[in-house]
Order: C-alpha cells, then structure tokens, then sequence
C-alpha cells in the first residue's frame, strides 16, 4: 500500500527543518588530500595562513609541552575538521575562543566546533599538547620527525615528520607563515627558520623566538636544540647568514662554509633572486640523522658538508622551497633541479662539464647508480621511493636534456622564469612541461618527456 502526503505539507515540513537547523549545514573537511604515496598527509576543507607555537623542550626527560594557535580560512561550510598530529596528548582544543570537541583516530586530531565555520571564514583553532615527540620510520625506513641528540634534539619533516611534534596541515600544497617561540634550558641553543627575532633568559631558561614571514610548507620546517656555536654575517648584497654548528663539527666546517656567501652569489645569476629573506645552515652532530635536509632558510647537515651538498641544498631554496610541489608525486621537480646545480657548479668550479657528468650517468648508471633506469623521474613507483635515483640523478639528466634542446641562453631563461613564476607557490610536473614549452613554441619536446620524464627503462639515446 502506498502512502500518499500532501506537496503543501512536505514543502512546509522542509522549512520547518531548515529553519530549525539554521539553514543548510556544513559537512566534514577530508582526512588527508588524496596524494598519491600519502594518502592521510594534510586535510580538507581550510587553508592555513599561520602558525604560532609556543614550545618548551627539556632534553633530560625528552618532554615538549606546546601550544599551537593556528589561523586558518575554511574553504568550504565545516561542520568539523582534521589535523594531522602523531602520538602526543592533546589536552585542549579551542576554536575562536571557545572550547572545541575533539577525537583522535591515528594521526589524525578530529576537531568539532562549537559553531560551524562558514565557507571564507577566517578562524583561529588552539591546541595545548605536551608529551615525549615521537620519531617517525619513512617508508624508505629513514627517521625523521623528532630525533633526540646527545645534548638537544633535532626535527627534520620530510615527507610527514612534522606532525610529530606540532598540529597542522602537513602536506606541501598548504603553506603558512610561522612564529616559534622556543624555551630550553639556559646555555643551549634552539634554531629554527627565519630570522632570530628576540632572545631572553629568565629563572634558568632561555626562550628563542623565530619569524618566517614567507610561505613555508611544514616540511621544511626544522628546530635544532642543542649545544651550537652560533655566527653571524651578511652576504656581498647584504643578506643576513645565520649559522650554528655543533661544536664537534666546526673544524671540519669551517672551510666549506666561509664559501657559502660565494655559492649564494653563484646560485642568484644562475637562479634569479633568492626568494628569502635570510640564508644560513645547522651543522648537526653526525649522529643526528642519515641525511641532508633542505629545512627552509637553513638546511640541516649531519656533519660537515662537502661543497656540491651545501650547493645542493642551497638551490632547493628555490626549487623546493619556494616552488614548493603540489603533489609528493612532483618530487622530482625539487631534486632534480637541486642535482643538476651540483652539475653546474661543479662544471662552473673547474670540474667536469654537465654534459661530462650527464654521460658519466648514460654509460655507467648502472655501476654508480643500481636504480637509474628503475622508473620515470615523473612516476616513483612507491612511497618508499620518491627518493631514489631516478627522482635526483635522472630528473636532472630531463633538465640537461631541456638545455641541450634550447641552448644556454634559453635554458638560464626558463629556469630563472620558472622560479619567478611560481615563487612562494604550488606546482606539478604538468605545469613544467606547459611552462617550457611555453617559453619555447618552436622546440619538440615530446621525446624528452616521452623517453626520459615518463619512459620506462634506459632510453635508447643520449
């Protein structure tokens, strides 16, 4: 038997309920953006513009306490919304100054408002947290987030490490400003990004406060506390170097980085204006980590760097940093160009040319690099290999192959146009391959993305 309503009663009843909920109602932001080898990394439904954190770390016991008041613009009506957190007790939640409901379900820190934010509603969402960071395996089985030193403590991001030791949106599409106040015991240091704005110490401690005006994405956030001697210089043009290196390392530094002013002199011609507004670097114990990190303003080394590594990191200001990818998919356009300036350097120091080194990799890859030809630059086969040979060594060998198809004065155009173009911004591998051929219409360029960006296996020409 059917039932039969009015259409005046059912019309009627529908307003009655929006009327009653207060018109059409917000739904949840995404737990995670999708990326392709990071699924759960970032969320849905807002932006983040800021961060403020307020943290103090004491290496005895390995305990952080921290308060992270985030501003945010919420890109879609939001009922809730998540962060990304790992491990760590939350103890309070606030949205707008009011005390917000809160869930967590692995990384992810489910945030409940009391009133619904509206779709370009700009907000402000405090976190208090505390407890012993957590260090994070990649899938390629290297550490990052937070890794405890003998005297401090160092956290490097890259891919999702930072969300060991602050809240927030930790994919390289969202990109903030950030303030971070420091506190640690009185007699260490505590380094992070940006420019050293304040310094103070009271009752046995010493809060360090931090600025980063320009957009920043949180991997490449960094905080290095610990016993560091710090320097202090300009480069030729005037821009301010800050350097701290952990006493063990600084005789072994020191002639490497007495020629980081040069090198960023170097970088400028050949990349375009530095898109910062400070340079340095943190020489770390060479305990602290296995790697290298292009931590923004400052990359991080574990023990003193050799030259081309320090021109490596140095050009991911650029190409990473400020050309941030939209996508881990897209992490070839950071180590690629990155590679290709050690090339450069190298080729512009008195060493091999690029063409030498890029046919040093054709002939012998296989010997120097067991991976080279495992899978396009373009399309890492996992998440356990964005960092492979191919990303680095290869996606070089596509930016050499660009400069052999347009001459020099066209590849330092486009390379320094690409730059300016998508300063402080996102970009992917489709944006590139648009821009080049962009800036030159007359050149084909489809056997270069076709063989060496996403070809598989060794193509069959240099």
């Amino acid at each position: 038997m059917s039932r039969f309503v009015p259409v005046a009663l059912t019309v009627t009843s529908a307003l009655l309920v929006l009327t009653a909920c207060g018109g059409v109602q917000g739904t949840p932001g995404g737990s995670g953006v999708r990326d392709p080898y990071f699924p759960k990394a970032g969320n849905g439904g807002y932006d983040i513009t800021h961060y403020a954190l307020d943290l103090a770390y004491d290496p005895d016991d390995r305990h952080l306490t921290g308060t992270a008041e985030i501003t945010a613009r919420a890109t879609q009506d939001l009922s809730a919304f998540d962060l990304d957190l790992k491990g760590l007790d939350v103890e309070r939640v606030g949205v707008e100054g009011e005390r917000a409901r809160w869930s967590r379900n692995g990384q992810e820190l489910v945030v409940r408002p009391r009133d619904e934010l509206d779709k370009g509603e700009t907000f402000r969402l405090t976190v208090r947290y505390s407890g012993t960071p957590e260090t994070v395996t990649d899938p390629d089985d290297s550490a990052e987030g937070w890794l405890p030193t003998a005297d401090g403590a160092l956290a490097l991001g890259e891919p999702t490490g930072s969300m060991a030791w602050f809240p927030g949106n930790h994919h390289p599409s969202d990109k903030a400003s950030y303030d971070i106040d420091v506190t640690v015991p009185e007699g260490l240091e505590a380094v992070s990004n940006g420019e050293l704005v304040n310094r103070r110490t009271s009752g046995g401690r010493t809060t360090f406060r931090w600025h980063t005006s320009e957009p920043m994405a949180s991997y490449v956030a960094t905080l290095a506390i610990g016993d560091y001697r710090i320097s202090r210089s300009t480069t030729g043009s005037g821009l301010p170097v800050y350097v701290a290196v952990d006493p063990g390392q600084a005789d072994d530094s020191r002639e490497v980085l007495a020629r980081l002013p040069e090198i960023m002199e170097w970088a400028e011609e050949n990349f375009g204006p530095y898109p910062f507004s400070s340079t340095g670097a943190i020489v770390a114990d060479a305990d602290a980590a296995d790697y290298a990190l292009e931590t923004q303003n400052r990359p991080v080394f574990p023990g003193a760097p050799d030259t081309e590594l320090l021109v490596h990191e140095l050009a991911h200001q650029w190409f990473g940093n400020s050309v941030t990818p939209k996508s881990w998919r897209d992490m070839w356009l950071n180590e690629s160009f990155a590679t290709y300036a050690e090339w450069l350097w190298r080729e512009d120091d008195g060493g091999d040319s690029a063409q030498e080194t890029f046919d040093a990799r054709y002939d012998h890859g296989e010997d120097d690099y067991e991976d080279l030809w495992d899978f396009p630059p373009a399309e890492p086969t996992s998440a356990a290999h964005i960092s492979d040979s191919p990303v680095y060594q290869r996606g070089a060998m596509v930016l050499h192959k660009i400069r052999q198809t347009v001459g020099d004065d066209a590849f330092y155009d486009i390379v320094q146009g690409w730059a300016a173009d998508h300063r402080h911004g996102n970009a992917d591998t489709d944006d590139f391959t648009a821009y080049v051929e962009k800036k030159a219409p007359d050149e084909d360029f489809t056997p270069i993305w076709e063989d060496w960006l996403y070809g598989d296996g060794k193509p069959d020409h240099p």
